[in-house]
């Protein structure tokens, strides 16, 4: 009887015996250079392979071993739980590998897009996007050819912005009364203010202050303090379980609709006499920018809406309203720019319903008519448009009303009975009126300005962060505004992640330009429209960015990189 030995392992081994073990397995090594001879598989495994199971193959003879065959060493199946090969993590393109590292004190909680809508990009950056520097790295395909002293216009409405520097921001808190009046007052008279290129003591320059609140101001309708009013496409979880006490009363909403119609047209004629360089209508399908002649290289007042749908684009038809889409080449005979009064619509049609007879003539020319059902109308139509419904809710579905056809579609939108949602909480509820100057029934609204000092690990250990959030929504002139701003607050230099509402990022995109515009002859005949000349002078060039919009500001130096 064998008596067992405490602490005593049978697996192992001495050193002479792993030396002669080693010795052995060479010798196998050179036996098992000739080609492993195939091993019949078990019955058992031709069993499950007939029944349709999915086995690993078979392992060769001499696998195992690892002995100069093209076949690598098993590996344990038990190493990950998802039973695959463990591979290195890459860090995404544009970041380096110290910003993933890097603790970021920020969460993004903007969550207010449309499910239906898809995004390139997600809306819920963190900061830990950020660097620890006050600058970020891009991929060699989001940094432009030629560094610039000045961002691209971008015509998307933002949702939040998110400064970092190496500066801090405090002289941005807690206002003075005579600060705060001071900047509502230079708002209102459009008071041109320019900053040195460079401010020592920011916390002791009221000028600074004054243009910050000065740069924060929009004005709204309707204004319901209880209501987040910006974003309306995929408000309704935040609107839920609000108070809306015109749900159900006819009359309420026949005075807010009201209200609302004066308002929308007293922006229009502003548009129209240059007076307002651009607004936003915002509905809880779609958005509609309306921008006036001179601004984004077009000398006709212009309206962009996205997203639309086939049902949406057929009533812009039907009430004669001629507008084109972009972003959508031409296919064959029919053409982009439709027109539901023009007669080339209706001999497209014609011609369409002739070509559909002609194909199924053959049929009578055998004689089996009768015994081959052929599609109803109902279908072929549903086919032709199979490519417009494709399209609905997307990018490419924005549309493009020029000159005259604006005002139509104006009084469009004011009797459209789908403008306003019938069941929800938003029903009964008027879009959105977003400008930046004052109109009929609007209500003066501030952005929210909070900074905040956090510790990042450095390598000597921690260091200072400085940020500045803003959230609201935030329009093109008051991006250029605070960027301008910041950059003589921040010496310079500073970093900034943003968070455009994705529906409204397609309005950057190229429209095509009739003629070169004079620049002097825009600023001059917009002199009265409320903007800086700075500011007016971005808004007036040619968009850029196509269908995204600005996601990663850095200035260093006084010279912007970005990353859209």
């Amino acid at each position: 009887m064998a008596l067992s030995v405490p602490c005593y392992s049978p697996s192992f081994r001495k050193p002479p015996e792993v030396v002669r073990l080693r010795r052995k397995r060479a010798r196998s090594r050179g036996a098992a250079a000739s080609p492993p001879r195939e091993l019949p598989e078990p019955a058992a495994r031709r069993a499950a392979l007939a029944a349709g199971l999915h086995l690993r193959p078979f392992p060769a003879a001499g696998g195992r071993g690892g002995g100069g065959g093209p076949a690598a060493a098993r590996r344990n199946p038990f190493a990950r739980l998802d039973n695959r090969p463990r591979v290195a993590a890459e860090p995404p393109d544009g970041l380096a590998r110290e910003q993933l590292e890097a603790p970021g004190p920020f969460l993004d909680s903007n969550q207010e897009n449309d499910l239906l809508w898809e995004e390139k990009f997600p809306e819920g950056t963190t900061v830990t996007e950020l660097p620890q520097t006050s600058h970020v790295s891009f991929s060699e395909s989001d940094i432009p050819s030629s560094e610039n002293t000045e961002l691209p216009v971008d015509w998307s409405i933002k949702t939040r912005l998110l400064f970092t520097s190496s500066q801090p921001f405090t002289w941005a808190d807690h206002l003075k009364a005579q600060e705060e009046a001071q900047g509502l007052v230079q708002h209102c008279r459009a008071t041109e203010v320019t900053l040195p290129k460079s401010i020592q003591d920011p916390k002791l320059s009221t000028e600074l202050r004054c243009t910050f609140q000065q740069s924060l101001i929009y004005w709204l309708h309707p204004a319901l303090s209880w209501l987040p009013l910006f974003p309306r496409i995929g408000a309704d979880r935040k609107m839920a379980g609000k108070t809306s006490p015109w749900s159900n009363d006819a009359t309420l909403q026949h005075v807010l609709m009201s209200d609302w119609s004066v308002s929308f047209t007293s922006l229009y004629n502003l548009l129209k006499t240059k007076l307002c360089p651009y607004f936003y209508v915002c509905t809880y399908q779609f958005t509609v920018l309306f921008r006036a002649a001179g601004l984004a290289g077009s000398d006709l007042i212009t309206a962009l809406i996205s997203p639309t749908t086939r049902g949406l684009r057929e009533a812009m038809r039907n009430e004669g309203i001629e507008f084109s889409l972009p972003l959508i080449k031409e296919s064959g005979h029919k053409k982009e720019t439709a027109s539901g009064t023009s007669l080339g619509y209706g001999e497209e049609q014609a011609i369409s319903d002739e070509d559909e007879e002609e194909s199924f003539s053959w049929l009578e020319e055998m004689g089996v008519q009768d015994k081959i059902k052929k599609p109803d109308i109902l279908s072929i139509k549903l086919r032709k448009e199979k490519h417009e419904v494709q399209m609905d809710h997307r990018p490419e579905s924005v549309v493009l009303v020029k000159g005259i056809n604006t005002f139509t579609l104006l009084n469009f939108l004011i009797n459209c009975k789908s403008l306003v949602a019938t069941s929800g909480p938003q029903a009964g509820l008027p879009p959105t009126l977003l400008s930046p100057v004052a109109f009929r029934g609007a209500t003066m609204q501030i952005l929210k300005a909070r900074s905040v000092n956090v510790k990042t690990q450095a390598l000597s250990g921690y260091r200072d962060q400085f940020s500045l959030e803003i959230t609201g929504p935030i329009m093109p002139h008051s991006l250029h505004s605070l960027t301008m701003l910041l950059r003589s607050s921040q010496s310079g230099s500073f970093s900034a992640v943003l968070y455009p509402h994705e529906p409204t990022a397609v309005f950057n995109i190229c429209l095509p330009v009739d003629k070169v515009l004079d620049r002097e002859v825009v600023h001059k005949e917009l002199t009265n429209c409320g903007l800086h000349p700075n500011t007016l002078e971005q808004l007036s060039q040619i968009p850029l960015l196509g269908k995204s919009s600005l996601r990663n500001v850095v200035l260093r130096d006084y010279i912007y990189n970005w990353r859209s």
